[in-house]
């Protein structure tokens, strides 16, 4: 199962139950150790007994912080999803345009992971980190879309929906790039703190929100609304 040579292990008896030390050849909160923990338990949840056989630990630990993790990333991401669309559908009065405002969550995350597995060569990640930093990406950019959209919103009776995105991006663009810039080296700042956690939500965070600022809400949005013209309304009409 992945231990390491070690004596026998005694087995001690506290309040009726049996406790088994066990030393594992891997560092404990290294994936390997956390698959040996995870076939561990495979194993003895196979075993014929009355009793309850449970394995502890930092391997444990870290492999039980990960799977919920996981599954709270399976509920809270589509749950703030749709919640988001939903309040920017009401503000807007269009269910295609929030579709174009989501984008950019998904490569800030992508990207981090590349850095610190390639760059820096950080095998591991807390496990917390990309729930952290989906929640305050989405939370910090949101403000700059809606500043953005309900501007274009409003020139498109005038000027039409591709003229009208243009005259909002020009704007909007230098109050949505300075906050943005702004923000993101507030939070570079954390990348002092000497505690992994910290500096890989800092990156995180200040690479996701220039990319929303630089990228997706000054470049990416506007292409795609042009492109698609009066229907990213859709279904309202904006004129």
């Amino acid at each position: 199962t992945g231990a390491a040579s070690a004596p026998e292990p005694q087995p001690r008896v506290v309040d009726g139950r049996v406790l088994v030390s066990a030393t594992l050849a891997d560092p404990g909160e290294s994936l390997a150790a956390q698959q040996t923990v995870a076939r561990l338990r495979d194993r003895l949840a196979d075993l014929p007994t009355s009793g309850e056989i449970l394995v502890g630990g930092p391997a444990a630990q870290a492999l039980d912080t990960n799977v919920t993790t996981q599954r709270d990333l399976r509920v809270v991401i589509p749950l703030i999803l749709a919640m988001l669309l939903v309040i920017l559908a009401v503000l807007l009065r269009s269910l295609l345009a929030p579709v174009l405002l989501v984008v950019s969550f998904g490569a800030a995350l992508g990207v981090s992971a590349l850095v610190f597995r390639h760059v820096f060569g950080f095998e591991d990640a807390d496990p917390t980190v990309p729930l952290y930093g989906f929640v305050f990406l989405v939370a910090l950019g949101i403000d700059y879309t809606i500043f953005l959209m309900t501007r274009a919103r409003e020139e498109t009776p005038r000027h039409g929906t591709r003229a009208g995105v243009l005259r909002a991006l020009t704007v909007t663009g230098g109050v949505i790039t300075s906050a943005g810039v702004v923000l993101a080296a507030t939070f570079a700042a954390l990348a002092v703190i000497p505690l992994m956690f910290m500096v890989q939500l800092a990156f995180i965070v200040a690479f996701g929100v220039l990319l929303d600022t630089l990228v997706v809400r000054t470049l990416l949005i506007p292409a795609l609304v042009r492109d698609i013209g009066p229907r990213v309304w859709w279904p309202a009409r904006a004129a």
